[in-house]
């Protein structure tokens, strides 16, 4: 036999179960047809049994079935999946998925070919946790340098209010309490932020109106931007179909980036001044932005929009933390954090969620996640 006819014969008598991959053959009814060894090792007996069963464990199709898109299509596709072993342990896999196209064009099997990725989806988590611990002194740094700042205004307001009672100036009384309330919300807004951060949340993924978790946001800071002379406005599109993200952490987002714009607009001199928050969907990617047009950040500043307990807010406002925290939320959707800035002509921010890149929705997915939105006009 030549060495080709050997190689060849290999290939199609032994390289099927030799591979360290697993593979199936899937029909449009989504029955393996066909497994290889290392498949059935992973998942167990294979053959006549639905690939969302073995894979998943599910009852029904996955939702966003990367064979059902390929049967569509006839597309190539590569997705990161989580799976159960055949023992019940939770694993992590990069799957291919390749159309079995005929010269006819139909499409009887697709081929999934699935590759173990959990060990290095463990050491990412390690690698994330050894870097949250090599960060701790500066973060306990920043930590006591916001509280200091937060105790300074405490303190403020304690001798304002004290002066006031020991003058019995009743106004004088009124003005300092109210320094105490304001100190109080912000203790109340930099403990959630930091404890946000440092912790971390499981996302709670369901499909949700894009829309609608903006113009909760508009009507949230409607009256804030009002009492500062700031026209604060929704650009929504109705077309913009629903997106399997974490409605609670992407409402977290938009509130640090809405209130951000504010805080810039207000240290603004321009007499009109405009935030715009708007949600558009191209190319498969789910954009929010957020425009101003206030003081804007100069190059410096820019570099350092993402440092720990950076910020350039009043001491005691801000916590540093916000743009952080909206970075990682959105990584953690598979998505990016994309900004512009002009010093005097305001800022962009823009919120990048490509559709493919986002996270399967959970099971407890909220109910209520298909109510409609409710655009605000602009200029409200």
């Amino acid at each position: 036999m030549r060495p080709e006819e050997e190689v060849r014969k290999w290939i199609e008598e032994e390289l099927f179960d030799r591979v360290p991959v697993a593979i199936s053959v899937i029909d449009r009814d989504y029955h393996i047809v066909e497994a290889n060894e290392t498949f059935e090792r992973t998942y167990g007996k294979a053959k006549g049994k639905v690939c969302y069963g073995l894979y998943k464990n599910r009852a029904e199709r996955c939702e966003h079935c990367g064979a059902a898109r390929s049967f569509e299509d006839g597309r190539i596709r590569v997705s990161e999946e989580m799976g159960i072993e055949r023992e019940g342990e939770q694993t992590w896999y990069m799957v291919h998925v390749v159309p079995l196209v005929r010269p006819d064009g139909s499409i009887p099997f697709v081929i999934e070919m699935s590759t173990d990725i959990t060990e290095a989806k463990t050491l990412q988590k390690e690698k994330v946790a050894a870097e949250r611990l090599a960060a701790v002194g500066s973060t306990v740094a920043g930590l006591a340098h916001g509280i200091k700042n937060i105790i300074m205004g405490l303190e403020g307001g304690m001798y304002v209010v004290n002066s006031g009672l020991k003058r019995n100036d009743s106004q004088r009384l009124l003005s300092g309490w109210q320094m105490l309330e304001e100190e109080i919300t912000r203790i109340s807004a930099f403990a959630k932020e930091f404890l946000d951060f440092a912790r971390g949340r499981e996302p709670q993924v369901s499909l949700v109106d894009p829309n609608r978790v903006a113009a909760k946001v508009v009507e949230l800071f409607h009256d804030r931007a009002e009492q500062s002379g700031i026209a604060l406005q929704a650009d929504l599109d109705p077309g913009v179909p629903e997106a399997a993200i974490d409605e609670e952490g992407i409402h977290s987002c938009l509130t640090n980036l809405v209130s951000n714009a504010i805080d810039a607009c207000e240290m603004s001199d321009k007499k009109s001044k405009h935030v715009v928050l708007s949600v558009c969907d191209h190319d498969g990617v789910l954009c929010y932005e957020v425009s101003d047009d206030g003081c804007g950040m100069d190059y410096d500043v820019q570099r350092k929009v993402f440092t720990n307990f950076f910020s350039t807010k009043a001491a005691g406002r801000g916590t540093g933390l916000g743009l952080l925290a909206t970075r990682k939320i959105v990584q953690e959707h598979g998505g990016q954090v994309a900004f512009e800035s002009e010093r005097g002509n305001g800022s962009v921010f823009r919120l990048e969620l490509r559709r493919e890149n986002l996270p399967e929705p959970s099971e407890r997915g909220s109910m209520d996640a298909h109510e409609p939105a409710r655009p605000q006009p602009k200029g409200s």
